[in-house]
């Protein structure tokens, strides 16, 4: 077994609270390019309710390519992305940051995006923001409607802290915190926003073995106790194979693999691309 597998029982036992259902995101014939450099060529691939679906490659592939397009930094030049289930589901050509968010996409990213200077729960209170109602002037003067709107959307976040498991650092601004709790924090902040789909850039990135198995477990927790669909990029194919229903493969711009665990292990495009041997 190679030491960066994080292949614990307890990983590969987990039992699923919510049964994998429709197909909740699918992209269709997407084409991304940046002058003459094409980041996405033609790609496809659908994402269904509650599961954990990883998207894999070399370095360049185009794979937080991929997510940007998903949440709305990027626009894709061909394709349509669709988001939603049943009669709910709408097609974008392209959709903006601010319209993703609104329908339920939530991001981290990797290289952490927190606000340094503020608190854990300050930064994962941010995850609130579009569920605030009240005008500026009326959380300004922290009266009435916003107090209570404020004292609601504290209370969520606290729930979200001690799932997980971060009560003793909930008043440490984050950039006094070490690289893994940071990690933690921005995924805190990310599912304080109560997402349908949450997009993970790298998530164990730089992370130690203790640390991987810990955010490991959080991914599994987040995507059992709430029914949040996952997306991730991970390069720990150890990681990758344990904790993913659904892997799609991405090498220059296109996609090459997609399919269970099992069937991208054997897949010898992917061997050759990017695992190098067959495992």
């Amino acid at each position: 077994m190679r030491e960066s597998e994080i292949s614990e029982a307890k990983l590969r036992e987990h039992v699923r609270a919510h049964r994998i259902g429709e197909v909740l995101l699918s992209v269709e014939g997407v084409s991304l390019a940046f002058g003459g450099v094409k980041a996405l060529s033609e790609v496809s691939f659908d994402v269904r309710e509650h599961e954990v679906r990883a998207i894999i490659g070399p370095n360049g592939a185009g794979k937080s390519s991929m997510l940007n397009v998903i949440n709305g930094v990027y626009h894709a030049q061909q394709g349509t992305i669709k988001f939603g289930t049943g009669g709910a589901a709408r097609e974008f050509h392209d959709m903006d940051s601010h319209e993703a968010a609104e329908l339920g996409v939530a991001r981290t990213f990797q290289n952490i995006a927190l606000f340094k200077g503020m608190t854990a729960l300050d930064n994962i209170m941010t995850g609130r923001n579009l569920k605030m109602r009240c005008s500026f002037l009326e959380q300004a003067l922290w009266l009435g409607r916003a107090k209570r709107e404020e004292l609601e959307h504290r209370r969520a976040v606290e729930e979200v802290i001690d799932f997980l498991e971060i009560q003793h650092i909930r008043k440490t601004p984050v950039g006094k915190l070490p690289y893994g709790l940071q990690k933690r924090v921005e995924l805190g902040r990310a599912l304080a926003a109560e997402p349908k789909l949450m997009l993970l850039d790298e998530p164990m990135a730089g992370m130690n073995m203790e640390e991987k198995q810990d955010m490991c477990r959080f991914i599994l927790d987040v995507n059992d106790h709430y029914g949040t669909t996952i997306v991730l990029i991970e390069h720990d194919m150890g990681v990758v194979m344990d904790i993913s229903d659904r892997v799609v493969v991405l090498d220059y711009g296109r996609k090459i693999g997609d399919g269970t665990p099992a069937e991208i292990r054997a897949n010898q495009a992917v061997i050759d691309a990017y695992l190098g041997v067959a495992h």
